[in-house]
């Protein structure tokens, strides 16, 4: 097996979006860590048929303290002069049981936080000061969501959790931009995926989520890219030349 001289961290690999991209990245011959609830063994079956190095840690997001001092500790065990660029996808999220903030289960609601908001946001702590003398490109890109810039009754830990996500990434840009080697990071819209989520949107109770019907329609008409294709778009964003140049974007945006 050839080293990969491209390292990329994605959260959430096992399934739907995020298992799509790291499926085109192992093909791309990258180096891939996977951070999921579970292992995926056709994850493995393609990095071994692609010649790429997969390492697939099963990691619970509700503790982000414990992840992100996990993915500091092992990136300090990587050669710094191995890789020409090292990426990490913060792509996990969770939409929880769409209901009325007054109506909530106060633990779902802890724990949609810890995985939406918090979770992106340690594990980007550690990457870039872990990285911070790496000779390789750095990037963070956190995959966010419309719902992030448009508010919705009945998702706001979700809306929450990406509109932090998008201001967090606003933030650090304006740090990293005056740092040497400083990273490039963007928080971007992927379009809508027919994802888990989506069902779990579509079958969501509709006294609780009066906007169900919307996604029952965009599943109904088309409108939903699968994974693959959505995963496609994403990956062809982060390659972009002026990937950085705005920290909060839709991978709909001109080059």
């Amino acid at each position: 097996m050839t080293a990969s001289s491209h390292l990329t961290l994605i959260t959430g690999a096992s399934r739907g979006l995020g298992r799509a991209m790291a499926e085109q990245l192992l093909q791309a011959g990258h180096m891939v860590l996977g951070i999921s609830r579970r292992q995926e063994p056709e994850l493995a079956q393609l990095a071994q048929q692609a010649g790429a190095e997969l390492i697939q840690w099963e990691q619970d997001l509700s503790d982000p303290v414990a992840a992100s001092a996990r993915l500091s500790a092992w990136l300090k065990t990587l050669d710094s002069q191995r890789f020409d660029s090292v990426t990490l996808i913060n792509n996990a999220g969770t939409v929880g049981n769409p209901a009325p903030l007054a109506s909530a289960v106060g633990a779902e609601l802890s724990q949609a936080l810890r995985i939406g908001l918090e979770a992106p946001m340690l594990l980007t702590a550690a990457f870039l000061g872990a990285t911070r003398e790496w000779r390789s490109a750095r990037k963070v890109l956190n995959i966010s969501s419309g719902l992030g810039r448009n508010a919705m009754g009945s998702q706001a830990p979700y809306c929450a959790a990406k509109a932090g996500m998008d201001h967090f990434s606003r933030a650090v840009a304006l740090e990293e931009a005056g740092a040497p080697n400083g990273a490039r990071i963007v928080s971007l819209a992927p379009g809508i995926i027919d994802t888990d989520m989506q069902v779990q949107l579509r079958g969501a109770s509709a006294e609780k989520f009066p906007d169900r019907t919307r996604f029952v329609s965009m599943k109904e008409e088309g409108r939903l890219d699968s994974p693959a294709t959505a995963a496609a778009k994403v990956l062809k964003y982060l390659a972009r030349e002026d990937f950085g140049r705005n920290p909060v974007a839709d991978v709909r945006d001109p080059a």
